[in-house]
């Protein structure tokens, strides 16, 4: 992973946990996503048994599996142990009926999974706060021959105006670093994928403030967690060339601030497949055709 991509876990679950109770009430975009993901499960063809939610925070997707999927188990996995309470609760009495959903607390990077355990993965923005090599390493292990991994990330136009406004009052990194869409594709070939697809959609939410910015990404826990951040406090005089800069790309009298939201799929090759030492997936003409 780059420089600029090495990434503070603690911070991270730190960020999170404090925002396990605001959460909800301010991820309308991540909701949106994550219909906008699973609407495109209506052309795959794949009947899992076990379906597990990479990120899956407050249980949201994972509740929407479930409903989709009634005779899968669906697992939800979350790096925050809050988050992964508040999703057990979150799924009620869906749950309990089913007996086919189950949370816990665990790293994409490292997960408690049995090798070839899994027929789909879903994952909706959480892989921009993992490295995604690892991650995809470990899904291609855990996906059984013929699996499924859908997932979304953000793009690196995401938050475009907060990093523009803070070049303005110095040069030390204030927002995430994002990673490219093709970079993504490639990723997933070398770590032994198939057919993978990619694509994106730009979204822009409007505030009346600045500061509303600020404390909706706050809500969300979505801080700045890069190792190299800036460690100490802003101090007026740069906060204030921030603001003057954000305030500048007013429209209409809003602040705007743009989420590249990145969709993409792909399929581990079905047993026969050949995987080549360079991480292309040579896969069978019978496979051709499996789903619409």
């Amino acid at each position: 992973m780059a420089e600029g991509l090495m990434l503070d876990k603690q911070r991270m679950r730190e960020s999170f946990e404090h925002a396990t109770d605001t959460y909800d009430a301010v991820a309308v975009l991540q909701r949106e996503i994550a219909d906008r993901l699973l609407a495109r499960l209506e052309v795959v063809r794949l009947k899992p048994k076990v379906i597990l939610d990479i990120g899956c925070g407050t249980g949201y997707d994972a509740r929407k599996l479930m409903k989709r999927y009634p005779r899968a188990r669906v697992l939800g996995l979350d790096i925050v142990e809050t988050m992964t309470h508040r999703a057990r609760r979150n799924a009620g009495w869906w749950r309990r009926l089913t007996g086919r959903g189950g949370f816990t607390c665990g790293d994409a990077e490292r997960l408690p999974l049995a090798t070839a355990s899994v027929d789909m993965i879903v994952s909706n923005l959480a892989l921009q706060w993992c490295d995604p090599r690892t991650v995809f390493a470990e899904a291609r292990r855990v996906l059984r021959p013929g699996g499924l991994l859908m997932f979304t990330t953000f793009g690196p136009d995401t938050l475009r105006e907060l990093r523009d406004a803070w070049r303005a009052a110095d040069d030390a990194p204030h927002v995430h670093a994002f990673i490219d869409m093709h970079d993504i594709g490639d990723m997933l070939i070398y770590a032994g994928f198939a057919d993978p697809v990619m694509d994106m959609e730009s979204f822009t939410l409007t505030y009346a403030s600045v500061l509303d910015v600020m404390r909706d990404i706050k809500q969300l826990g979505a801080h700045n967690v890069a190792l190299n951040r800036t460690r100490g406090l802003t101090g007026k005089a740069r906060f204030a060339r921030f603001r003057a800069a954000y305030e500048s790309l007013a429209r209409d009298g809003k602040i705007p601030a743009t989420y590249e939201a990145v969709y993409g799929h792909a399929w581990v090759p079905e047993t026969g497949a050949v995987h080549a030492r360079d991480g292309i997936a040579v896969v069978p003409v019978g496979r051709v055709g499996r789903r619409v």
